[in-house]
């Protein structure tokens, strides 16, 4: 496997990140380019669908040139992996012209639209099909937000002239020179138009939306021949796209997600837990979504999904709207230096409680406060609402599948706090991964594409390749951990 190297591109809602990864997954080149996002008034959000496509060749330029600096030859540069932001999407006409800017999955716009289509009943069939809930989180309220509000793109969707796709397949359609129009399997499934049991667009949903004259991209496997681009002319011979798949999704893989039980958490502003459940869609009573994990062509694996809404952004208010401390690196040792919360508890419904109650109209609560009590208690006791609500949505989930959870692999910015990840240890009872890689999407995206080339022969390839992980077991059960996230509990289902 000597001089095989694989172009990782994850093009996020911030920025694109450009990696190369060796055959070992090790990162022998990077760059990350800024992407400008546009916040509008009533909760609009987008970005400019061009400006996507620019900042993924420019991103990719820059990674290269980094490349070639130190030695590297493009010509060694097997295949390229995409890994995209979820449920963004574009709209574009039979000539590539986009007919609106990029609506944002942050974006707000379609909440009325959730109202009616739950008025017209279509709650219980969304959910049996598409495995999601009626929200704007998930592109189709949008688009059919668009559909009411914009006479071009309901003309050219009246007249089956408009194209949709989310932000991997207007990528493809665009390095390809419009070649391709193709999405995968993960991508797909945060549709709200996709059929989670058949793996085929659902007409039937399609036809209530009043969309049916949508054109819509083939559905393929996230590692799969997609086409091949050379980028703007960045490579003298055009480079094969062997996978795309939905960032969360490629994290699930990059962390190794591969069988029943095993699960991720993304610890930032907000969490997203992923878990794999198998090769069978169950549908969640407990709060959940159902999702696609990832799929190959041998294999589709399903997953549930909870979104937590306040993680790190707890964190966050306690050091910018009460001025606790000056770092968020400062609250580890701030936590450890009191033994327990002593009854200090945080109801983090900042903006309503996430996964798996869904109680957006909850408010934030501290209770339990004493005079014996400091800001270090208040500190832990934010703190422990992480590990908590993670524990929250994984009791949901095994509640759901029986499938007791093996392993959770964590990532993101959070995970530097050690205290924290102990604490998850401690009260889910079981072993807790940290990868010593950063860009955990990318290189979900790049071991796809690897497999697909035939860089790595099979999963148990990838799984060999160690990234010196970080291991947290449970320790001492003196911290009463259980019994404190039991209280925890209570005080979030205690009536308003």
């Amino acid at each position: 496997m000597t001089n095989n190297y694989i172009l990782a591109v994850d093009q996020g809602t911030s920025s694109t990140k450009s990696i190369i990864f060796d055959t070992h997954g090790k990162v022998v080149a990077k760059a990350t380019e800024p992407l400008k996002t546009h916040y509008l008034a009533g909760g609009f959000v987008e970005q400019e669908p061009d400006a996507i496509y620019q900042n993924v060749l420019d991103a990719v330029k820059k990674c290269s040139d980094t490349f070639t600096s130190t030695g590297g030859n493009l010509a060694d540069i097997r295949c390229c992996g995409i890994s995209n932001q979820r449920e963004t999407f574009i709209v574009w006409d039979k000539a590539g012209k986009p007919l609106y800017n990029a609506v944002v999955w942050q974006c707000k716009r379609s909440v009325s639209v959730c109202e009616q289509l739950k008025e017209q009943g279509l709650e219980q069939l969304i959910k049996e099909r598409t495995g999601l809930i009626i929200d704007p989180y998930f592109s189709g309220t949008k688009l059919i937000w668009l559909y009411q509000n914009n006479t071009q793109v309901k003309q050219a969707i009246d007249n089956s002239e408009a194209y949709f796709g989310t932000v991997d397949t207007w990528l493809l359609y665009k390095l390809t020179n419009g070649k391709v129009y193709s999405t995968d399997h993960t991508n797909a499934s945060r549709t709200l138009f996709f059929n989670l049991k058949t793996l085929t667009w659902d007409k039937e949903i399609l036809a209530a939306f009043g969309l049916s004259g949508l054109n819509l991209p083939q559905i393929k496997p996230s590692a799969s021949l997609y086409g091949e681009s050379d980028f703007g002319g960045l490579f003298d011979a055009p480079l094969e796209i062997t996978s795309m798949i939905g960032d969360s999704h490629a994290a699930a893989f990059g962390e190794g997600c591969f069988e029943p039980g095993t699960a991720k958490a993304t610890l930032g502003t907000g969490c997203s837990i992923l878990m794999n459940i198998g090769d069978k869609a169950t549908n969640s009573a407990n709060g959940m979504v159902t999702t696609i994990c990832w799929s190959t062509e041998e294999r589709v694996d399903y997953a549930l999904e909870g979104v937590i809404v306040s993680c790190g952004a707890t964190i966050e208010w306690l050091k910018n709207e009460l001025g606790l401390f000056a770092d968020s690196h400062q609250t580890e040792q701030m936590a450890t230096s009191v033994p327990n919360n002593n009854g200090v508890y945080i109801i983090p419904a900042f903006s309503g409680l996430g996964a798996p109650h869904w109680d957006m109209n909850r408010k934030a609560k501290i209770v339990g406060l004493t005079f014996d009590c400091n800001k270090n208690h208040i500190v832990r006791a934010s703190l422990e609402t992480i590990p908590f609500q993670i524990k929250d949505v994984i009791t949901a989930m095994e509640t759901d599948t029986g499938i007791a959870l093996l392993k959770l692999m964590v990532n993101g910015g959070i995970t530097a706090n050690h205290f924290v990840l102990q604490l998850i240890a401690d009260v889910l009872e079981c072993e807790l991964v940290k990868q010593d890689t950063p860009d955990i999407s990318a290189l979900g995206a790049a071991y796809l594409a690897g497999l697909q080339a035939g860089i790595f022969k099979n999963l148990q390839d990838i799984s060999s390749l160690k990234n010196e992980p970080v291991n947290f077991t449970q320790t001492d059960t003196e911290n009463n951990m259980q019994q404190y996230y039991e209280e925890w509990l209570s005080y979030i289902k205690k009536v308003k």
